[in-house]
């Protein structure tokens, strides 16, 4: 813990190394920055308050019996506010991935729009009640009620102590504009950006286990025998054609929200390996951390 006193001033020909000052002389007196063992000052039950053994402090200090009467402040590090950070990315891009990396190493909140959606009917919420109606009528659910369940998740006590990293969502303009005039700005926007000639691979070689639900690929991770091979299936949208349309719709969303984020947005490459793609997020993510704890700075309690 760091203290500032201001003392007065006391000749020691034998400074005591428990005891650091870096003091401006004025006239009679100083005002030092100490920081001390616990021998010279004891807590009360309150983190607020600080005392001083003046007699010991006083021995300390060279025996002098002069009178010392120190004005203490105590000083502590701000905690910088919780991250909060958006991710998109297009179809097999791999944002899930990197979604579970950024979550483990920085302990973020994970809000995945679609999931969200599914935990909300199943809970018959409100949100989730009214979702469902739109859902068995083939309808899309409207976007202010998708921005709700956000809202109502990112104001929960996890996301507000730990940060939140929202994956997938704002998709549109609206739904960007709509999450900022509820107060939800993020310090960052990272965008995955990888070549559709890859794209394109990484879905028409995707193939789904039906029994164990894994997710297979047929280049870059293949079934491990035969049996389980012969009864993978392939989603009826992953095919060539499909994909592309998806990356159309996909790029048009991005274009739009990026019109909100632009001076917040980091792309990144995602046609290289997960864990180099992982570096490029880290190296921006712990820029953003320590430009926090700068901004944070000491405060005097």
């Amino acid at each position: 813990m760091a203290c500032t006193a201001n003392l007065p001033v006391i000749s020691s020909p034998n400074p005591n190394p428990n005891l650091k000052a870096s003091a401006s002389l004025s006239q009679s007196s100083f005002s030092a920055k100490l920081h001390f063992s616990s021998q010279f000052c004891s807590l009360s039950p309150s983190p607020l308050s600080l005392r001083c053994n003046e007699n010991l402090l006083r021995r300390r200090l060279g025996g002098h019996t002069s009178s010392v009467s120190p004005t203490f402040e105590v000083v502590t590090s701000a905690k910088p506010d919780p991250l909060k950070i958006m991710i998109s990315g297009p179809p097999a891009s791999g944002k899930g991935t990197q979604c579970e990396l950024i979550t483990k190493k920085y302990d973020l909140v994970h809000i995945a729009a679609g999931d969200l959606l599914r935990a909300e009917i199943a809970s018959g919420s409100e949100n989730g009640r009214r979702a469902k109606e739109f859902m068995e009528k083939g309808k899309l659910v409207p976007n202010e009620i998708v921005v709700m369940m956000v809202k109502d998740r990112l104001l929960q006590p996890d996301s507000q102590e730990k940060g939140w990293l929202l994956d997938g969502y704002p998709r549109s303009q609206s739904q960007a504009a709509a999450l900022k005039g509820l107060g939800f700005e993020p310090d960052l926007f990272i965008l995955l950006e990888v070549s559709e000639e890859t794209l394109v691979e990484r879905v028409v070689g995707r193939r789904l286990d039906p029994v164990t639900g894994r997710i297979y690929h047929l280049k870059y991770s293949p079934p491990e025998n035969e049996e389980i091979a012969a009864r993978l299936t392939q989603r009826f949208d992953d095919t060539e054609e499909k994909v592309k349309l998806r990356l159309r719709t996909h790029h048009q969303n991005v274009e739009a929200v990026l019109s909100i984020y632009e001076d917040i947005t980091v792309k990144v490459n995602g046609d290289v390996s997960k864990e180099e793609v992982f570096a490029q997020i880290e190296s921006a993510l712990e820029k953003l951390i320590k430009q926090k704890k700068a901004t944070a700075g000491p405060v005097a309690i």
